[in-house]
């Protein structure tokens, strides 16, 4: 009988426990079945290490000295950053009563153990919930939509692309493409704040570009911070009218993160081709190149915070020469 397919890499659970010796004896059972273990010794650093560190399991203990761990369970459950797929056991040093299993389960975790643990249940359990979480992940990951802004992922944006760019050349019409980069202060907000809100501004801002793009407009994004509309049959005056009408829609659109109120800017760049037909460049290079003029924006000396992917080449050469 063959020998099962191994993951590229040992599933990583995160085990935390302010017990030493709690933590070891789980520990003990999970590294030589080919785990690897992260560890945390209170809830706030367990918070913060599963929302880093993006674990295939997280153990959380059910006392811990300043968040216990059904609140930590919540709390990550609600947490962009971390979802709902991931899968979270509480364990606890005594007994697993009722109240204890309808408290976890109550708080989204998949599963409770007391003392003193089935080690070969636990491992049959976990090797369940690690193939269902990676199970998730190969799906997302090939998935055509990004499930935070509900816009086209980077692979569906490149397939649509694809296609768009190719009824563009058959056809002898424009095509051009327009990438934002929304942005808030860091400073005003503090580390804390920053990646949750630019989570939630991700959301936000995709949901502004399919409600104020034309039916025929692609949206999609271009990793954590940027999105991108491929626009058909749109010129270059046409693609900064898109970028400019973007732009405002999305800066007098304010949202709310945990209470206070955040104020978005936006970069953009756009670049456009009068008859794909005609062009050398192909829809993924349109892309890059509209990223590139994004990138290039000088907040202070670029007008309304716009650039053209031919204003950056020109300026470029001149600088070369």
């Amino acid at each position: 009988m063959p020998e099962p397919r191994r993951p590229s890499r040992p599933p990583l659970v995160l085990i935390a426990n302010d017990q030493e010796w709690a933590a070891r004896s789980i520990e003990s059972i999970l590294e030589p079945s080919g785990y690897a273990v992260l560890r945390a010794y209170n809830g706030r650093q367990a918070f913060e290490l599963a929302c880093g560190a993006r674990p295939d399991l997280v153990m959380l203990d059910y006392r811990m000295p300043d968040i216990d761990g059904v609140e930590v369970c919540r709390r990550l459950r609600d947490d962009a950053r971390f979802g709902h797929a991931t899968p979270i056991i509480i364990t606890t040093s005594g007994v697993a009563d009722r109240s204890h299993r309808i408290a976890a389960l109550t708080a989204g975790a998949w599963d409770i153990f007391g003392q003193s643990i089935d080690s070969e249940a636990l491992l049959l359990k976990l090797e369940n919930f690690v193939r269902a979480k990676r199970e998730y992940d190969r799906i997302r990951d090939s998935s055509l939509i990004d499930e935070i802004s509900g816009v086209y992922s980077m692979h569906g944006l490149a397939r649509r692309a694809r296609e768009i760019g190719g009824e563009a050349a058959r056809q002898g019409r424009a095509l051009a493409c327009v990438v934002i980069g929304p942005e808030v202060t860091p400073q005003k907000y503090g580390d804390r704040f920053i990646e949750q809100v630019a989570i939630k501004v991700l959301a936000h801002v995709g949901e502004i570009c399919k409600r104020s793009g034309r039916v025929s407009d692609v949206v999609g994004t271009l990793g954590k911070a940027e999105l991108a509309i491929i626009a058909p049959a749109t010129e270059a005056a046409g693609a900064r009218r898109l970028a400019e009408r973007l732009q405002q829609s999305i800066e007098s659109s304010p949202l709310s993160v945990d209470g206070e109120i955040v104020h978005v800017k936006v970069r953009a760049g756009y670049c456009a081709v009068r008859n794909f037909a005609d062009s050398p460049i192909d829809p993924t290079e349109l892309l890059l190149r509209a990223s590139t003029a994004m990138r290039q924006v000088q907040p202070e000396a670029d007008a309304h915070r716009i650039k053209a992917f031919d204003d950056v080449h020109v300026s470029n050469a001149q600088s070369a020469t």
